[in-house]
């Protein structure tokens, strides 16, 4: 049976619908407020606050600092502004349309 349970779905890798929402975060990561639902994972939203944070961050120190970016994944689109030290965070599942053809 171990060669079949190399293909059977684990619990930690389900599929989670993309989130539409946005967060607040501040200086260091704590969320203060937040419109994403609560059955999307808080792991996941604090790896997107700590990585957020660190490119505002890295930025500053290389003396050109970032007030706002959007990064646009082929599902997904993240926008994120600075705040002080903190960052707003807007997250919206983009929709794919089917190739036609």
């Amino acid at each position: 049976m171990g060669f079949l349970d190399f293909f059977s779905k684990r619990e930690e890798e389900t599929i989670l619908k993309l989130p539409q929402g946005t967060f607040t975060i501040d200086k260091s990561g704590q969320v203060i407020s937040s419109t994403i639902p609560s059955s999307f994972p808080q792991k996941y939203v604090k790896e997107i606050s700590d990585t957020v944070l660190a490119v505002f961050r890295d930025s500053a120190a290389a003396d050109e600092p970032l007030r706002e970016f959007t990064v646009q994944f082929a599902g997904l689109k993240l926008n994120a502004k600075e705040l002080r030290g903190g960052a707003m965070i807007y997250l919206s599942p983009r929709v794919l349309s089917p190739k036609k053809g």
